[in-house]
């Protein structure tokens, strides 16, 4: 009964390993359109001779904007287990 017990788990492990292998791939996808959205839309900025600047500015900003989503979302992982 243990041993059929231990291969559920282990199911449900690689179940659960699966899914969080799909939603980082969707995510990627979905990352890699909004990129080229934020390309296309600063173009006309950027081929204005003051490009480096802009793609600095605009990197450093979404990194930041990342990194406070990820705390966020850490936070209610967090709260979501207790």
């Amino acid at each position: 009964m243990e041993e059929k017990k231990e291969g559920n788990e282990s199911k449900s492990q690689i179940i659960m390993q699966i899914v969080a292998l799909l939603t980082a791939a969707f995510g990627f996808v979905a990352a890699l359109q909004w990129n080229n959205w934020v390309q296309a839309v600063m173009k006309p900025l950027t081929d204005k001779g003051k490009g480096q600047v802009w793609l600095l500015v605009i990197a450093v900003g979404v990194t930041v904007i990342a990194v406070l989503v990820a705390y966020f979302l850490g936070k209610m992982a967090g709260r979501a287990k207790q």
